[in-house]
């Protein structure tokens, strides 16, 4: 039987914890910028990959678009389902590996965030799989929106003081941060509380991207425009640069 991923077991069991992490918390503001960047178009069918207890998703369709969110973790999955049915909104959430999307060309527009399985996987093909998937799925001329760890920070700053900065007291915590320079993993050990209240450690590991490479990735996929910019939490914009302080980038690509 095939080991379980660190990303797998930590999601098994996490939902109502992690909707009080302190990243979590940016909904409503992330929500306007993706508005924004739709122009308000409430015809357009979004997917919402990785897309965990639902929190984009559900802030999109209630503000009145069509959204699609997929996710691996099954109790994630639950809880997305729980929240939506308890607002009476009818969201489709499907599980479906980000790696093997069933979709070809359904939707004009895909948001990816906070790192919603995209930068987790074990290898760098792994990764760049979720990016092809989400792109067989958009049709032709369309939008795609993530968030993914910025390869800048970590050459200038330490990963494990800024999670500690951030992090609330019932958050997870990351210990042991080594940063390896030849493939920009972060190996870390994480440790978390689930649902029922017990504490997990889990060795765990996340690719750090630098922005020329995710613009030939995507370029490679054939986007013909694509912006990177700083991603603050629960405040996007396109005027932010990017900067080494920046912890996540924000990519906008069109197709």
């Amino acid at each position: 039987m095939k080991k379980k991923q660190w990303y797998e077991t930590l999601f098994e069991n996490y939902a109502k914890t992690y909707d009080k992490e302190s990243f979590t918390q940016g909904t409503a503001g992330e929500c306007d910028f993706i508005e924004q960047e739709l122009n308000h178009n409430k015809s357009l069918k979004i997917l919402d990959v990785g897309c965990g207890t639902g929190r984009h998703s559900i802030e999109l369709t209630k503000r009145g678009y069509a959204v699609t969110g997929i996710d691996y973790s099954e109790a994630q999955l639950t809880s997305a389902r729980e929240k939506s049915a308890n607002e009476n909104l009818k969201i489709d959430f499907q599980k479906h590996d980000a790696r093997n999307l069933p979709f070809e060309k359904e939707f004009n527009a895909a948001i990816m965030l906070c790192e919603g399985g995209f930068p987790l996987m074990e290898t760098d093909e792994m990764n760049f799989e979720i990016l092809k998937s989400v792109t067989k799925s958009l049709k032709e001329k369309s939008k795609f929106i993530f968030t993914t760890l910025n390869g800048l920070f970590p050459l200038f700053n330490s990963i494990e003081k800024f999670c500690a900065a951030v992090a609330k007291d019932d958050n997870a915590t990351y210990h042991n941060n080594s940063f390896d320079l030849m493939t920009f993993r972060d190996h870390n050990t994480t440790e978390f509380v689930d649902d029922d209240g017990n504490k997990k450690t889990l060795e765990s590991n996340e690719r750090y991207y630098v922005p020329s490479e995710i613009t030939w990735l995507l370029k490679s996929l054939g986007y013909k425009k694509i912006e990177i910019f700083g991603a603050k939490l629960g405040a996007f914009s396109r005027n932010d640069k990017l900067t080494t302080e920046d912890f996540e980038m924000l990519v906008i690509a069109e197709k």
